[in-house]
Formats: C-alpha cells, structure tokens, sequence
C-alpha cells in the first residue's frame, strides 16, 4: 500500500528522482550484494546511466548520488557535510567502501558511465549496476529505475502487470480507492482525511503516523528557515544568486498582514525551499524534490496562527495532499523525465490547492474542484532546465506555482454548483495523456524549451 509517508519523504537535493532514487539503487545493490553472500567476491562495481538520468545527470547530482548509495548512505538521514566529505574521499583515494568495511578500486570517471544515447523502453529514468570479481567476471548484474519522488521499483517491478490501479493493492485498508469519484463516494459527509488516516491505521498505530506527519511538517518548517537565512551564488555554472533571504529582510520589516504582500510571503518561502534544494540541502519531496517548495510555502503561511505552527491544521493539510499525491502516483506519474513539469510542479499544485480548501472548510467535491483547477491550468507544463540544473526556471516555477494553488482553492470555494465541468479524475488522465504525447525534449533531458536557448554562464 502506498502511504502519505512515501508521498513524503525527507531527503537532500537537488532532485528526488535523480538524487534520491539513485541513491537508493545503488545502496540497495549493494545490500542485495551482501544478502546473496558475493559482496566480499566484489572488486569493482559498473554503472550506466541512461535516459534522463546522463543527460541531466550531472547537474542534478545523480552521479554523486550513487556514489554516495554504494557507500551507503541514506537519503533521509544522509548530512550533505558528511557526504561531501565521503565524495572527496573517494575521489582522492579512488576507493569506496561498500557496506563500511569491504574496499574496492572506485574511478568516478571509469566506472560510471553517462549513456545519454541510452532511452529505457519502461522509463526514462533507467539504470544498470553490474558487480564483477577480481578476474573481470560479472558476478551480478541488475537494472532499476528511480521513478519519481524518490521511488525506485527493478525491471522485474514493471514489468509486472498491474493487478488493477487501486492504491491499496496487496494490503488490506478499510477504503480501497483507486479514483477521486471512488474516494468521493466512500467519504461522503467525512473530510478525505479522515479516510486516508483510517487507511494509515491498518499500516501503523495512529500515534507513530501523526508523529510521522509532524516530522514532515518540521522538516519543510526547518528547510524554509535554512533558506532564508543563507546567502549566496548557488552551486553549477548558472551562478545564481540566492534571492530568498534579500525577499525575507523586506518582508520582515514591513507592516505585518499587508494583504499586498501575500503573494511576496508565498514567493519568498517557496524559493528558500528550492534555493535549498539546488544547494543540495535537505528537503521534503512534495511529491518531488524539484517542486518541493508549493507545499510548504502554502502550508507554511495559512497552517498557524499567532501563537505559531497549528498542528491539527497541519496535519490535515497533508493528508489531504497526501491523498491527491496518491491519485497521481498511481493513475498517471510524478516523474518529470515521464510527464514533464506538469508532473512535478502541476501535481504539487493540485496537492496543495485541494489541501488549503479543506484547511479552509471546504466541501469534499471543493477539495476536488481544487485540485482539478490546480492541474488543469499546469497541463503541457514543459521541464527543460538550463545548465541540467534544478535552478532556472525551477525555482521561480515553484513560487508561482504556490500563488496558482491558493487562487486555485479560492476558485474552488467559491463555486456555487455541485457539479464541475472537469473532475479530477479527468484531468488526471489528461495530464498521463499529455505527458506521453509530449517531446522527450521537454521531460527533464534539457535537450528542448529554455535549456537550449538560454546560453548556459
């Protein structure tokens, strides 16, 4: 069953699907390794890249990542000091230690290959680890994909065929849905939320899942304030300036509840997120580590009062976005290698706008409406960064995607009829639609769009 924890999760940047995944992979290799009894046959490890992965592999950090994977490093815990650190280790000694004690010979430029010429048939975002003994002989050979948000699945996982698209497939929840009008229908007159907590509580006691979402809602609390604090030129050849902190100081010191100035508070937390996020800092994936700052910034500002954060409001903000993340995860995809943006930055949208209509009371369908205008107006949304770094338009993308969420809720809330032109579920199937149809050049290869007529610095 998928969780609103893995729609979550709590990693470092600059991208989920190109950091975090990865990182996974390899660790998972290695650990698969040791399981099987060859890791200490091990003397060298291989690794090609492909897809979406080598092209914008570099810039997004995909090849440290794995780095870091094979030396065993966690996404969710890994300190981006320590693991600077361990890369310039092995980069000095040309070694790695796998699984802490058994060190191999590890050339960075030799053993990990960017095959940019390589399109994987299942994903764009494909990868092949092969282990080989002293002689030269493979020992074992496997291919992954990181498919988005941080999740990776094995050629084996899918190439599966799907049982049926319901979100609770293989484990036994009170509410199986596998659609909005499904979700819908069994909540009835019940906030969404409270479907999706009852749904969690056949996964782990409530308390450890209210603790889980308040350690999210830390983590994106905690990121903002990195953010505005940190000053400086960003990491890569663009050269940009971090512009959060300068946004912060004017805030600060204007008149508090300007109403002009809602949209400035809203930009200035979704770039300190993401200024974050292209330093390679830690982040929250919402649903992924390119648009990991819509969320937090909208929670961030309609979730408290003056006494601060509001943990009920909090709580039912993300398992309401959490359940449109599921609904996107599992009938479309969050991957902008496989959707373009509208799959990343649109899907965060659509999270946060169907979440503030139930912070603000909303009706169920309104929730809905929300989230549909959320998305409906980021379809054919193109992701074609400059450089293959998660900065321009990346960052920017992201504050106007938390001022699009709050209008789009708005919008929802003010609509009198029951019924919508376009439901969610439609313009979920839209959205998988547009993405297949679009050009690989727009979907994260940086081959299309901005990132071949912006002059890289």
């Amino acid at each position: 069953m998928l969780s609103v924890l893995d729609i979550f999760r709590i990693g470092i940047g600059p991208s989920s699907s190109h950091t975090v995944g990865p990182m996974r992979i390899t660790r998972r290799f290695v650990r698969s390794l040791a399981k099987r009894g060859e890791l200490r046959r091990v003397a060298r490890i291989r690794i090609d890249l492909e897809g979406s992965l080598a092209l914008t592999g570099v810039g997004h950090g995909t090849v440290d990542a794995c780095v870091l994977g094979l030396a065993g490093f966690v996404p969710q815990t890994a300190c981006p000091d320590e693991a600077a650190a361990a890369l310039e280790r092995v980069r000095r000694e040309g070694t790695i230690d796998l699984a802490a004690d058994h060190r191999v010979a590890f050339d960075i430029a030799r053993d990990i290959d960017l095959r940019g010429d390589v399109m994987p048939d299942l994903h764009p975002n494909g990868m092949r680890l092969e282990a080989l003994d002293a002689e030269g002989r493979t020992l074992r050979e496997k291919r992954y994909y990181s498919t988005g948000g941080g999740f990776v699945a094995s050629e084996a996982q899918l190439r599966r065929a799907p049982v049926d698209d319901r979100i609770s497939s293989g484990r036994s929840v009170p509410y199986d849905f596998g659609s909005a009008e499904e979700l819908l229908a069994m909540a009835q007159d019940r906030p969404i939320a409270d479907i999706v907590l009852a749904n969690e509580d056949a996964v782990r006691p409530r308390e450890e899942t209210f603790a889980g979402l308040d350690r999210i809602a830390a983590a994106m609390d905690q990121c903002i304030e990195r953010g505005l604090h940190r000053r400086g030129v960003l990491p890569g050849s663009l050269k940009v300036e971090r512009r959060a902190p300068d946004l912060w100081d004017k805030l600060s010191s204007a008149r508090p509840n300007e109403a002009e100035a809602l949209f400035d508070w809203l930009n200035c937390y979704a770039m300190a997120v993401n200024e974050e996020n292209a330093a390679g800092g830690r982040v929250v994936t919402a649903p992924t580590n390119g648009a990991a700052g819509i969320i937090p910034a909208v929670m961030r500002f309609y979730c408290q009062t003056r006494e601060g954060p509001c943990r009920d409001k909090r709580r039912l903000f993300l398992l309401t976005a959490g359940a449109i993340g599921l609904l996107y995860k599992q009938r479309a995809s969050i991957s902008g290698a496989e959707m373009g943006c509208q799959g990343e930055v649109g899907v965060a949208c659509s999270m946060a706008a169907g979440a503030l209509a139930a912070v603000w009371g909303g009706t169920n369908r309104q929730v809905a409406s929300a989230a549909e205008i959320g998305m409906e107006h980021n379809l054919g949304l193109t992701c074609d960064p400059v450089g293959g770094l998660v900065q321009v338009p990346c960052i920017e993308r992201n504050a106007i995607g938390a001022v699009k969420a709050v209008n789009a809720a708005r919008l929802a809330l003010h609509r009198t009829g029951a019924e919508t032109t376009v439901s969610l579920d439609q313009v979920i199937e839209t959205m998988r639609q547009t993405g297949l149809d679009m050009s690989s050049k727009y979907k994260e290869t940086s081959q299309g769009g901005l990132a071949v007529n912006v002059i890289e610095c």
